[in-house]
């Protein structure tokens, strides 16, 4: 896995998405996804690789759904229900995710996003005027789509969607800037169900400029210590996690309150009319997709009903920031991409996309070629920033096997070291790593967080794990306990007691045996 460049993923999405677990599960700021609307027309194709065998034989995996399957609302439900459920994993904690949909599955999908989300997570279900000629002619010619919009809690940017003014709260101006209070007012968030949103500022007593006062997460001599007020006995949240907040710390400062403590507020420049909940403009609509689409390939038609990159680039600046990492798993023809290189051009910003698609046909010839022709730009094109290029790279991934624990444990297909210890890690922690992972030195040490060193012990050698170098002895337990630091150790077998190992602040897990007999 590649973390320092964009990303473009050849194969099933639902596969992709768990490979992309260990590296970045609660790192994705940002998610758009245009998914099938299954009007019967589309005749897509996902391979679920459900369990059970009664389903696998119902979903028929390798037919296509059309209009003649009186089933396909219930095959669209399942085929979306372990995506989106991956989607949340990788999902930051005060991350955004945007799905586009009509009328066919919008009251469905609504369902499964309030469960899987939380109903009170939705945050609003935006119509696009994508179509002003209409379409579907029922007796009523259709020319909307929908933008469902939830938050993975509580989203930082929320409150730019709403276009009331006055439902704003905490509002004020100071220096050139505005400030937002950044403690969640709404009740409903709090300590009881948003935990990580709880946690301390520390404020300068002595203040910047203007009774303004710096602002940082960690504790310093003298500073003041401020977490969320109480409301009607509740301990609220703040709206940004911990994240967002090392991300956006010159953005964040404090103002006195009368009682003598601090208020935390978001420092921000207006930057225009917010978002409102029907766009109607004509470069949000289909045709300016597909006639950006032409620009990009001479005119040619190589995708049908592309979505207009400038909607995207509305939504991405309402949900990220300079460094954010955003996911589009239904690619197409590679529209979010060409949002978020533009976005990095327009802001000088460090956004990171990774795209997914399924297609053989037209993953490397229009998804990935259309990227290359605006990071290279286009001196035909009509537009001027595709003339110019937005400058840029990214990585092209085709998925391997999946990693077959029956065959892993045979030693028939032995991960290499940076993949299982990935695995392993987050199978212990629920956390991912961003970095290929590789032994730091000769007793296995691979990853420290929280206070805790990881060890493996391990080579993909059936013989290596045959022998002594894959086992946690004596000599190399003291080792790891004189570091200091609680320690977990995955290995094949151990030559130490619990009881000792314990006393050393060690943790030992087993390899399963059957690798090592393998």
């Amino acid at each position: 896995m590649v973390d320092d460049d964009n990303l473009i993923i050849h194969g099933d999405n639902l596969r992709a998405l768990k490979a992309l677990l260990p590296h970045y599960a609660g790192r994705v700021d940002c998610i758009y996804i245009d998914p099938p609307y299954n009007t019967g027309n589309e005749g897509w194709v996902y391979n679920d690789r459900v369990n059970s065998p009664e389903m696998k034989r119902w979903l028929e995996n390798a037919k296509e759904v059309d209009g003649e399957d009186l089933e396909r609302h219930d095959k669209w439900m399942c085929m979306m229900w372990p995506r989106l459920q991956l989607l949340k994993e990788l999902l930051a904690e005060d991350g955004v995710i945007f799905v586009s949909i009509d009328d066919n599955e919008q009251h469905r999908l609504r369902m499964m996003m309030d469960d899987i989300f939380g109903k009170e997570c939705f945050i609003s279900n935006i119509v696009v005027k994508s179509n002003p000629g209409g379409r579907d002619y029922g007796g009523v010619a259709k020319v909307h789509d929908y933008v469902m919009v939830y938050g993975n809690g509580v989203v930082s940017e929320l409150d730019k969607i709403p276009i009331d003014e006055k439902e704003l709260p905490m509002r004020d101006s100071w220096g050139g800037f505005e400030l937002r209070e950044l403690r969640n007012r709404n009740i409903r968030f709090n300590i009881t169900n948003r935990p990580n949103l709880y946690y301390p500022f520390y404020v300068n007593p002595k203040p910047s400029m203007d009774d303004l006062h710096e602002v940082r997460l960690d504790s310093r001599r003298g500073w003041v210590k401020t977490l969320p007020l109480e409301s009607q006995g509740i301990k609220t949240v703040w709206r940004w996690g911990t994240k967002k907040v090392l991300n956006e710390t010159h953005n964040v400062i404090a103002k006195p309150a009368k009682d003598g403590t601090y208020r935390i507020f978001e420092k921000y420049r207006r930057t225009g009319v917010r978002m409102r909940s029907i766009l109607d403009d004509k470069e949000f609509r289909n045709e300016a997709g597909t006639l950006m689409l032409k620009d990009i390939f001479g005119g040619r038609t190589v995708f049908d009903y592309p979505k207009s990159h400038q909607l995207i680039k509305q939504l991405l600046q309402l949900a990220t920031n300079r460094e954010s990492v955003i996911l589009d798993s239904f690619a197409g023809a590679g529209t979010t991409a060409h949002a978020v290189l533009e976005l990095n051009r327009q802001d000088g910003g460090n956004r990171k996309f990774i795209l997914v698609e399924l297609e053989d046909k037209y993953v490397d010839t229009v998804t990935a070629e259309r990227v290359r022709h605006i990071i290279r730009g286009i001196p035909s094109a009509k537009d001027k920033t595709l003339r110019e290029g937005t400058g840029g790279s990214f990585t092209f991934c085709t998925l391997g096997e999946p990693l077959d624990i029956n065959r892993m444990l045979a030693g028939e297909s032995l991960p290499d070291y940076s993949t299982l210890a990935a695995h392993l890690f987050r199978t212990a922690t629920g956390m991912s790593v961003s970095k290929k992972l590789k032994p730091k030195n000769g007793d296995g040490l691979f990853h420290s967080a929280n206070g805790t060193d990881y060890y493996l012990l391990y080579k993909p050698n059936p013989s290596y794990l045959l022998s002594d170098k894959s086992v946690l002895t004596d000599d190399r337990a003291k080792r790891i306990g004189s570091v200091g630091n609680k320690a977990v150790v995955f290995g094949s077998g151990k030559h130490v007691g619990q009881r000792d190992l314990a006393r050393m602040g060690i943790e030992f897990c087993l390899i399963p045996d059957r690798i090592r007999q393998a």
